[in-house]
């Protein structure tokens, strides 16, 4: 079975995994459909944004398919993810940084940015109330914080449907793909451990965001998936 990842592991984990990434979440029938429709939430509060983990571009490009001149600084922690991302054609407006969310500052990116979004990052963060409150600092008065991520509701269908999906589909075909299914084996037990909606909502309150709400998605990740929203305070 080999090592179980930790969350201290996981950038080096993506970056062996990065080649075959782009094929995997393709099999996730709403995956980019679902990122997209949170993307457009995040250009509501303007056109300068930072996406936060950023991957091999998905996000990216659900960002640019919400506003095609946004000014977007994509960010990652993961070389080998950032590698793929750049490799793709992308306008004169988009910037790759490769650093920790936590430590944008010392990269030299200080903002303000009118939205901050975050897909698939604040669960495999070390310390996700220190990168919520620095991507809070990030952000101009009023600026928007969208987080689209795995956050099983607090009932028992969605655990066991996240269960069945991820070693029945999930967790073979990373294995298929990448020849090592650690990392998907971490994202099914990371999902589990992580926030339910109202726990995250609250963490997002605690971290000093305002007028915090939540969405989820349908098809087969209903009560799986959500986009959590929440604002700087403008004073």
């Amino acid at each position: 079975m080999g090592t179980a990842l930790t969350r201290q592991d996981v950038p080096a984990a993506f970056d062996a995994a990065a080649a075959a990434y782009d094929r995997l979440v393709g099999l996730n029938p709403g995956y980019h459909a679902n990122l997209r429709e949170a993307a457009a939430t995040a250009r509501q509060a303007g056109p300068h944004i930072l996406d936060a983990g950023c991957g091999t571009g998905a996000s990216t490009a659900a960002l640019l398919a919400a506003d095609p001149g946004a000014a977007v600084v994509a960010v990652d922690a993961s070389r080998g993810m950032l590698d793929v991302a750049r490799a793709k054609e992308w306008p004169g407006s988009v910037r790759f940084v490769h650093s920790r969310v936590e430590t944008l500052p010392d990269a030299g990116v200080r903002g303000p940015f009118d939205a901050a979004f975050a897909a698939y990052l604040v669960r495999n963060l070390p310390d996700p109330d220190a990168t919520l409150t620095t991507l809070r600092r990030l952000l101009r008065p009023g600026g928007l914080l969208v987080v689209h991520d795995y956050s099983l509701s607090p009932n028992l269908l969605p655990r066991l449907t996240w269960h069945a999906v991820c070693w029945s589909m999930i967790i073979p075909a990373g294995r298929l793909a990448a020849g090592d299914a650690r990392l998907y084996r971490y994202l099914w037990r990371s999902v589990r451990r992580f926030d339910s909606p109202p726990r995250f909502a609250d963490r997002l309150r605690a971290a000093g965001f305002t007028d915090v709400g939540c969405r989820g998605v349908g098809g087969w990740q209903r009560g799986i998936v959500h986009t959590f929203h929440a604002r700087k305070a403008r004073a």
